[in-house]
């Protein structure tokens, strides 16, 4: 992993393969390496000819950690993924979001449409226009002494999760604490680039992808059969049709 500086936060990527660029973003309390390394999906886009550009999210991974929750925007992290293209010289992406990163790539397409060629919503249905509720039981699940203290069932997940990936649990807690900003329908109506929305069909955190894809002009979608939010992002079915959608897309 290499670093730079977005703005005064330190952010860590990898840069790997050749040929036409894609920038990942990661999911909430994940990283790289689980999202998208453990998962395969950079041996298989690298191995597609794509250069791939994959980074850790502020307060994720081995990028800087802060404890301030106005720092998590999700406006605010988009502008790690411009500055990011613009420390590698890179005008033009294709970009894909899983989860909260496709709440990030969202507003990074709204903010700068120039800088992204496609964009895939992954691991984001409806949800992403009505928003995320029950936010606080999951920062004080990541802010319990225990994982054992935290009587949500969700909640627990979340801070299992974390734990799981190694996370800094209290940069998480600030993170999902941070400022909620909304997406709406006007604002997906607005988006002109090649879009893909990929939900598993089991995904009751995304919500439903039809219903997403239909605010969005031209959108396609995977429906991903049999999975949920979280064992979505590995399956082969979804990676064949990221690759058809980079094939086929002007």
């Amino acid at each position: 992993m290499q670093s730079f500086e977005s703005d005064g936060v330190r952010i860590a990527y990898s840069d790997e393969g050749e040929g036409e660029p894609i920038l990942l973003i990661h999911g909430f309390a994940s990283n790289v390496a689980v999202n998208w390394r453990d998962t395969h999906w950079l041996r298989v886009l690298t191995e597609a000819s794509r250069r791939v550009i994959a980074y850790d999210n502020r307060g994720h991974g081995r990028s800087e950690k802060l404890y301030d929750p106005s720092l998590y925007g999700a406006p605010m992290m988009a502008e790690d993924a411009r500055r990011l293209l613009d420390h590698l010289g890179i005008s033009r992406a294709d970009v894909m979001g899983y989860s909260m990163g496709a709440r990030i790539a969202a507003f990074l397409v709204l903010a700068h449409p120039q800088r992204v060629r496609s964009v895939v919503l992954a691991g984001a249905g409806i949800n992403l226009v009505r928003g995320m509720v029950g936010t606080g039981p999951i920062a004080r699940a990541l802010e319990a002494q225990r994982i054992q203290d935290v009587p949500n069932e969700t909640a627990r997940s979340f801070r299992a999760f974390a734990e799981q990936t190694g996370s800094d649990l209290k940069a998480l807690a600030a993170c999902i604490r941070g400022p909620r900003e909304k997406i709406t329908a006007d604002d997906l109506a607005r988006i002109a680039v090649p879009t893909l929305v990929a939900t598993g069909s089991d995904d009751v955190i995304a919500g439903s992808g039809r219903e997403l894809v239909s605010l969005i002009p031209g959108a396609q979608l995977i429906d991903i059969a049999g999975r949920d939010h979280m064992r979505a992002v590995g399956d082969a079915h979804f990676k064949q049709g990221v690759l058809d959608f980079l094939t086929q897309r002007p």
